[in-house]
């Protein structure tokens, strides 16, 4: 548990107090919208993704954390990578584009987090070979919809000062039939820079760090921090030979914007 004074706990309370009223207003109106959206539109999603959007711009606010952007969000249909430094990632991505995350199955039953992950539309996979098929189906409908997919290639989170090797295994949902010759993928490096007098890691989750005690320790920070945000050029998937090429060559974008230590 963080050491927290009288001060800190007001922020935790004004400013938890504010996050949770925003999530739940968000949510609410999304799903209400989603039941006329749904049979309408099916896969496609006009109206929903923006207001994902602008409850994580306010939700950075509400968070004392400011966001900047280097580089243009792709308008091609395919995907993000980027590297994965903590769960701040979903707001700060969601709040440059309406996207929608690719995670682990996990985290569909996850209380609370699952809830927010399934209504806002993030595909799940399981780390079964025997569902390889029926996942590689379901990302070529999704991206055949329009929707802009986002994951994290290394596979689990850092501490935000370095970037691990990506793994390949999603890449291939982008070189089936139909997809390799229409699909763009653009690697994002996101950094963040602690409130001054922090350590360079404060907004860092990773290991076993507990949820509460890291989310505590942001409401209660007293100077504001920041995201940026580095969009690199876009990388058509038919310019590489097969998946690992393509990883590869995205891990390299997103290293070369990093913190270097």
């Amino acid at each position: 548990m963080p050491r927290i004074g009288a001060a800190g706990w007001l922020r935790v309370a004004l400013r938890g107090t504010a996050l949770v009223g925003l999530l739940a207003i968000g949510m609410a109106l999304k799903l209400t919208l989603r039941l006329a959206e749904r049979p309408l539109f099916g896969l496609r999603r006009p109206v929903t993704p923006w207001i994902t959007q602008g409850v994580s711009c306010a939700a950075l606010a509400v968070l004392g954390l400011r966001c900047r952007m280097r580089g243009r969000p792709m308008r091609a249909r395919g995907a993000w990578v980027a590297n994965h430094a903590s769960w701040l990632d979903i707001f700060a991505l969601n709040a440059r584009g309406r996207i929608y995350f690719v995670s682990k199955a996990e985290v569909a039953s996850w209380p609370g987090i699952g809830w927010l992950a399934r209504a806002t539309g993030t595909v799940f996979i399981a780390r079964d070979k025997r569902e390889a098929r029926a996942q590689a189906d379901l990302f070529e409908a999704r991206l055949k919809a329009g929707h802009r997919l986002v994951f994290f290639p290394e596979g689990t989170s850092t501490d935000g000062r370095r970037v691990l090797p990506f793994k390949s295994t999603l890449f291939a949902a982008f070189f089936g039939a139909g997809l390799r010759e229409i699909l763009w993928v653009q690697p994002v490096t996101v950094i963040y820079t602690a409130p001054e007098g922090e350590a360079a890691a404060f907004y860092g989750w990773w290991g076993d760090m507990g949820f509460g005690p890291h989310a505590l320790k942001l409401l209660a920070s007293a100077r504001p921090g920041r995201v940026e945000l580095v969009f690199h050029p876009p990388l058509k998937v038919a310019d590489f030979p097969d998946r690992k090429a393509l990883a590869l060559a995205c891990e390299e974008a997103v290293r070369s914007a990093a913190p270097k230590l």
